[in-house]
């Protein structure tokens, strides 16, 4: 079984993104939007489904006109593929070159891939700068952008609002708690800032390590999940803390996959 989470730069517009939720049926493990970030995270089961919701995105939406605080390369901005078991690392490296050349080939999209030649982040710094696309046309689309397409291990999306704090604090913070497995950006998101976290290794430095190491440093309004977590990094955080962290037992990957299979059976 392979895990796709794409992020897509829309965040702002419910109607449009419950239309698109529709096209993806049991598919869609989760949807999570921001209208500041403007943009959405669609936790998929599978490579289908990656396949329709790229479609889809591509005729709704325009990169153009597109504004939000979120980095981003393009209208359907990163899709990585995570092979969950049994399937293996090897098996997501196939999903992600055969959904490169899907896109590149049927949709007209410049696709640059990240995994094991390079991380997302080199991507965002030398697109179209001194790194040409691996697949697709050299420029970027005129509506869609370009697609960044990965493979990667399981991480875990974590947001942390502070209180009474400046954009400023936010990046001294991030500055301090990055490492090898974890990535941080501050933001200002609406009235406040926020610490933004992919946490690349989950069993090494997790949701509540990075909560304390924030909580450390300053005031915390409050933390989210986007999208899920994997049941063994909830099972290492006691119940007491789930509630403060935004977590739970219905947003970890099993519990949604077993959802969507209990789905499929009726």
């Amino acid at each position: 079984m392979l895990e796709c989470v794409i992020n897509i730069s829309e965040g702002g517009n419910p109607a449009l993104l419950q239309s698109l939720s529709t096209t993806l049926g049991a598919d869609l493990l989760d949807l999570h939007s921001d209208a500041d970030h403007n943009r959405s995270v669609f936790t998929l089961a599978g490579t289908q489904s990656a396949r329709i919701l790229a479609r889809e995105a591509l005729s709704m939406f325009d990169i153009s006109v597109h504004d939000g605080v979120h980095p981003r390369v393009g209208i359907i901005d990163v899709v990585p593929f995570v092979a969950l078991e049994p399937s293996t690392f090897d098996d997501a490296i196939s999903a992600r070159n055969d959904f490169a050349k899907f896109a590149s080939e049927e949709l007209g999209i410049p696709c640059f891939l990240y995994g094991p030649e390079r991380t997302l982040p080199y991507i965002r710094k030398h697109a179209f700068i001194d790194l040409l696309p691996d697949y697709g046309p050299a420029n970027p689309h005129p509506t869609a952008g370009a697609i960044c397409v990965g493979a990667r291990p399981i991480l875990v999306a974590y947001n942390i609002w502070l209180k009474d704090c400046t954009l400023d604090t936010a990046k001294q913070i991030c500055k301090e708690i990055r490492s090898d497995s974890v990535r941080s950006l501050g933001l200002q998101v609406g009235p406040s800032a926020q610490v933004s976290l992919n946490l690349i290794a989950p069993e090494i430095t997790g949701p509540m390590a990075v909560y304390d190491a924030v909580a450390q440093r300053a005031p915390i309004d409050r933390a989210e999940l986007v999208g899920l977590v994997p049941a063994r990094v909830l099972a290492a955080i006691p119940r007491s803390r789930w509630a403060e962290l935004d977590l739970s037992n219905e947003r970890t990957i099993e519990w949604r996959l077993a959802q969507r299979n209990r789905s499929l059976q009726s």
